[in-house]
């Protein structure tokens, strides 16, 4: 085989090897409560209804965008927490947290009949939300 030939097809192969995850990816799927606060995982399914980053909110904050295949973790205080779409994206969901509890949030993106995104917001067992979570990737 020609030495061009085979290097050009070794880097093809190489860009499409998965990036091992990131120590904060590591530490997040250990899925640990924190003393006297809540965890929140907003999860996204790969694939998903659109490849389009969503921007997410929660409570009065941009907390960045996840596209498919990704999740959140936020650590809040125990209380009401919104958390919505951005601009024209007017999907949200209102959790009620408690200390040392840890939530799963599924969040899907699509854009019904062209109009502008809208995500899709719904609270998940914990089961099932940490087998979404190891499926993914931290955001951000």
């Amino acid at each position: 085989m020609d030495r061009r030939l085979f290097l050009v097809l070794a880097l093809s192969l190489a860009a499409c090897a998965p990036l091992p995850p990131s120590p904060q990816d590591i530490e997040a799927k250990r899925f640990e409560t924190v003393p006297g606060q809540s965890v929140i995982y907003v999860v996204r399914p790969y694939p998903d209804a659109s490849h389009e980053g969503a921007t997410l909110w929660l409570d009065d904050r941009v907390m960045g965008s996840t596209f498919p295949g990704t999740y959140f973790r936020w650590i809040v205080p125990p209380g009401r927490h919104r958390i919505a779409g951005y601009a024209g994206d007017s999907g949200n969901l209102t959790l009620d947290t408690a200390p040392g509890r840890v939530y799963f949030v599924y969040q899907s993106f699509g854009r019904p009949f062209g109009f502008s995104g809208q995500s899709y917001f719904h609270l998940l067992d914990e089961s099932y939300g940490r087998a979404m979570v190891t499926q993914s990737r931290l955001a951000g």
